[in-house]
């Protein structure tokens, strides 16, 4: 039985005092894993994450409702870099690079909390090199002239730069050619085979998603409506029909759909 790295019970989170976004989300992180947080755009992909890495407060949001634990720990009162500390870092969406700075630059910032030597660091960045390749070609290149992919590319490695335990990845697909999504993809699945780095990520891309994580959580407005392994998700006709693009006629809401099902089995 794996350990539960992070642990989300039932959280409600509100902008501005007066927008609920998440309406009682529960999710869990097993150490060691790789799981998908799935769904459209406004779903509260993106709000779930910032309120796991405590990035709220500067979108004028909070957690009014229910806790987070990182290994049993509540953490919704640290600050994001009490988090970093404790090894979890987000890569935010829109591949977010220090424009004017080379993309070893942007990679070496990524590494400004670690306390364990120039040395250490150094070998760190070879590592990281090793996993992209492009980006060590790409070393003294500005970021602001290199592509999308070698910039998202950039973003994940100036995270991982902070040595952390658990990444979340916000979007790691928006905007980039599918055969650059692939290759970020199995960057992310080599690093937790090899690297024992748990992803939690959030991903419109549901099936490239499913393809490379152990489990799903599915969110639509603010509520998860589904979750289960990610081989069953695959595998699920709802799944596929409503987000793997594979089902005809006008698309309802999956959760209503969910719920008729549901009431229609209770009929009969």
């Amino acid at each position: 039985m794996s350990t539960i790295l992070l642990n989300v019970n039932g959280i409600e989170v509100i902008y501005n005092h007066v927008i609920l976004v998440l309406k009682g989300v529960s999710l869990r992180v097993p150490e060691g894993g790789v799981v998908a947080l799935l769904g459209g755009n406004g779903a509260g992909k993106t709000t779930t994450l910032r309120a796991v890495s405590n990035l709220l407060a500067g979108e004028r949001g909070e957690v009014t409702k229910g806790s987070i634990e990182l290994r049993g720990e509540r953490i919704e009162k640290l600050s994001t870099a009490d988090m970093v500390q404790r090894g979890v870092v987000q890569v935010m969406e829109g591949r977010h690079c220090f424009a004017h700075l080379t993309i070893e630059e942007n990679l070496m910032t990524g590494a400004y909390t670690r306390k364990d030597g120039k040395g250490a660091v150094n070998a760190t960045l070879e590592k990281v090199y090793n996993y992209f390749p492009r980006l060590k070609t790409r070393r003294t290149s500005q970021a602001a002239y290199t592509s999308g992919g070698e910039q998202q590319m950039c973003a994940i490695g100036r995270a991982l730069m902070a040595n952390p335990k658990m990444v979340l990845l916000d979007e790691p697909s928006m905007g980039l050619a599918p055969q650059i999504v692939e290759e970020v993809f199995e960057i992310v699945k080599d690093l937790n085979t090899k690297e024992k780095t748990t992803f939690l990520l959030a991903e419109q891309n549901t099936n490239m998603a499913l393809r490379y994580s152990d489990y799903g959580y599915i969110l639509e407005n603010g509520r998860i409506v589904m979750d289960g392994e990610a081989k069953s998700l695959r595998e699920n006709e709802d799944v596929k029909e409503f987000y793997l693009g594979m089902g005809g006629g006008d698309r309802k809401s999956f959760r209503d759909v969910k719920s008729y099902k549901r009431r229609k089995r209770w009929l009969s």
